[in-house]
């Protein structure tokens, strides 16, 4: 066995989320958010090096040296997937690893809200899911797509930067295209995705206007569009796609969200009251006749209260979220003081 796949076998067997490999450092990994070493001792520049050359297939290797920083993926014998992105740092070579689920899970199974299963039967549209880095955005938008998978006979198409979750065929068509392997850049990706007779379109990350703008018109024109932004809540989620658009768009881009957004999961994930594991909290928008008005007159600030009173429509707040784990007794009241402080 290489000497990295034993590091990352014992990632997994950890539970962690990453696997840090770092010249001048113990190896470390991500367990319930917290970096841990595994080992004393740090490694050599040579150790290091050595290590993410294993993982490294000959074109990620040659495009590492020319460029000094390279995103790929890496398999171990057993199926288990990692996502890495290796790098120079004045003490050598430095890698990432980010473990994927082998498991695609359902919306049950991840303990997601129940209106993400209407939000996914609309028609036409968009889905936004947002959160801060590793709050498991990417997962719940999988679980959407297995969810579409398992209930229809759509064409899904997914962009991503890499592939994380392997869908296979149920219902549905689903073909997966990796940013670098397969497409030059989400850009051209969506834009080619519009001419593939797609149901769906799953966007890894929309972060620039082109790539938003055409998102955008994927949901006008009849399809439905999940994708990820990294932001807090359902209102900076909206002023982020707005502030996307050169100003005299921001009109046009206003009246077009109103129409065609279905939701917005916001979502943190945080250590459990007994600090084994993870939980999910969510704040959710609904799009609504009120919502819509709202964002078509800009009108940002109205959105807190909306969502505050819009229960009975599946909507949620964040603050609810986490009383609601309180009372389960699922995290702390300190957690839940530290996650509200920081939204404020």
């Amino acid at each position: 066995m290489p000497k990295v796949d034993q590091f990352l076998q014992a990632c997994i067997d950890l539970k962690a989320s990453d696997l840090h490999i770092a010249a001048g450092s113990p190896i470390c990994v991500r367990q319930l958010g917290k970096l841990k070493p595994m080992m004393e001792e740090p490694l050599s520049a040579e150790e290091s090096e050595a290590m993410i050359n294993e993982a490294l297939d000959p074109s990620l290797l040659g495009r590492l040296k020319e460029e000094w920083e390279v995103d790929g993926t890496y398999t171990l014998a057993n199926g288990e997937r990692f996502r890495l992105n290796a790098f120079r740092q004045r003490r050598g070579w430095d890698a990432v690893f980010r473990h994927f689920s082998s498991k695609v899970h359902s919306i049950e199974e991840m303990g997601l809200p129940g209106i993400l299963k209407k939000f996914a039967d609309a028609n036409q549209g968009i889905i936004l899911i947002t959160g801060p880095g590793r709050c498991g955005k990417s997962t719940t938008c999988a679980a959407l797509v297995d969810y579409l998978n398992t209930t229809s006979e759509y064409n899904i198409i997914t962009i991503e930067d890499p592939i994380e979750y392997i869908h296979q065929r149920k219902k549905s068509l689903v073909n997966q295209r990796s940013v670098g392997p397969h497409t030059a850049s989400f850009t051209s990706a969506l834009r080619s995705a519009l001419r593939e007779d797609p149901d769906v379109i799953m966007v890894g990350e929309m972060r620039d206007h082109e790539t938003m703008s055409l998102a955008l018109t994927a949901a006008e024109t009849g399809h439905l569009v999940i994708g990820t932004l990294h932001t807090g809540s359902a209102t900076a989620t909206i002023s982020r796609v707005v502030s996307l658009f050169p100003a005299a768009e921001q009109n046009q881009a206003l009246v077009s969200l109103a129409e065609n957004l279905v939701g917005i999961v916001s979502q943190r994930l945080l250590v459990n009251a007994d600090g084994t594991g993870m939980v999910p909290a969510f704040e959710i928008l609904a799009n609504s006749l009120a919502i819509s008005n709202t964002v078509r007159d800009g009108e940002f600030h109205k959105l807190p209260s909306i969502i505050a009173t819009g229960a009975a429509s599946g909507m949620q707040t964040m603050e609810a979220s986490l009383k609601a784990l309180v009372t389960a007794k699922k995290i702390s009241q300190n957690q839940a003081d530290e996650i509200l402080a920081e939204e404020t």
